[in-house]
């Protein structure tokens, strides 16, 4: 029922004009002026969308809210480090943190950082 159809990521931040410049700025994802809620901003993320709203319960999710997956990780790091992005360090087992990217012996690559609301993004890339 549900394969065919795409699916859309949210992500609840406490202030869009703050989410606006980390989301469409920062990461650079191009915002789509689909959206009749002014609460919702919605943004192109390759095939797929990326709704950002409005509530008084953002940042309250400890775990991953949104992956991206890339090809090569360390430009995009980089690039978001100069945009003062700053990434989160965790003492996973089977990973290796090599400056802030966590690798895998396998070669999977993984990076997790926070929106100013403390969502908890990641970016991987699997050379498989």
């Amino acid at each position: 029922m549900l394969a065919d159809n795409d699916a859309i990521a949210t992500v609840a931040v406490k202030d869009l004009s703050i989410a606006r410049a980390f989301y469409g700025v920062a990461l650079g994802l191009a915002e789509q002026p689909d959206s009749d809620n002014p609460q919702v901003i919605t943004y192109a993320s390759g095939n797929s969308k990326l709704g950002v709203y409005a509530s008084q319960f953002a940042g309250t999710n400890k775990a991953t809210s949104v992956t991206w997956a890339v090809g090569e990780l360390e430009p995009i790091v980089e690039m978001l480090r100069a945009k003062g992005v700053t990434f989160e360090h965790y003492d996973l087992p089977q990973l290796t943190l090599r400056g802030d990217i966590h690798v895998a012996a396998d070669g999977f690559q993984v990076v997790w950082f926070k929106d100013p609301d403390g969502n908890i993004l990641s970016i991987l890339s699997n050379p498989h």
